[in-house]
């Protein structure tokens, strides 16, 4: 019996036509059966957000007539996306979930915000092994080429070996020439956050508006952080899970008069 090609489920937050997806599907399309389920246009910074009081579309489409993926554009989240095609497409469980390449990091904190790493995470609560790619640059005429080595590299061992269970990978790339990158670094998460203003302005008709603005600040000065590893040229791979659980505070909350 012939043993056949793993499958791979693709989706992103930038939108199904993003030049980022378009990448991560010519990759996968060398490695296994695809299957391109997207959203219809942008979802960035949408988190784990899912459509419960609207209604869903999710219609096939073709976007190029001589690469062999099927492609369904979503009306929904990038959740939404993992959801209807795990349940309503596709006709077996997907061997791996891959997403992206997004257009802009999603390390340190920004992974709980993300998109991105949201269609991940929920293809990862199915039992799903899942990988989220970003490239830290946000234009969409971003060089994907110097990440294609190591987005095929990391895929290649997820399928042979498998992921923890409760567990994707969030992959970031440093937005630099293939010849800088110094190779993978597997590290935790940067201690960090944005520090956020909002610009208010008022609209013609007398009506205030706001703009979120703001920076990152790395609180962290380790050396086995993603940050660290992305400000000194390598790709970061962070394990993360979606057991919210902090394990360690349990003993003290037990302390309390409750």
């Amino acid at each position: 019996m012939p043993h056949k090609k793993p499958l791979i489920l693709i989706t992103n937050d930038d939108g199904i036509n993003a030049p980022g997806i378009r990448t991560l599907i010519k990759l996968m399309n060398t490695l296994g059966d695809v299957c391109v389920v997207a959203p219809d246009s942008p979802q960035s910074g949408m988190g784990h957000a899912i459509t419960i009081n609207d209604t869903l579309y999710c219609e096939r489409i073709k976007v190029a007539e001589d690469q062999p993926q099927e492609e369904y554009s979503c009306s929904g989240t990038p959740a939404d996306c993992v959801k209807i095609a795990v349940n309503e497409i596709l006709k077996r469980k997907p061997d791996l979930c891959v997403s992206g390449i997004n257009h802009g990091s999603n390390s340190s904190i920004n992974v709980i915000y993300s998109g991105t790493m949201s269609a991940a995470v929920e293809a990862g609560t199915q039992g799903i092994p899942s990988i989220g790619f970003s490239l830290l640059d946000y234009s969409l005429e971003a060089n994907f080429k110097p990440s294609e080595k190591y987005i095929t590299q990391i895929v290649e061992e997820c399928l042979k070996n498998g992921l923890p269970a409760g567990v994707v990978l969030n992959v970031n790339i440093p937005k630099i020439s293939e010849k800088e990158i110094k190779g993978i670094k597997v590290c935790r998460q940067a201690n960090g956050h944005w520090s956020e203003e909002f610009d208010k302005r008022t609209n013609p008709l007398g009506r205030d508006y706001y703009w979120l603005t703001g920076k990152f600040v790395n609180e962290d000065k380790g050396e086995d952080t993603d940050e660290w590893a992305l400000e000194n040229g390598y790709v970061s791979v962070v394990p993360v899970q979606f057991d919210l659980t902090a394990h360690h505070a349990i003993k003290d909350i037990n302390n309390w008069e409750l």
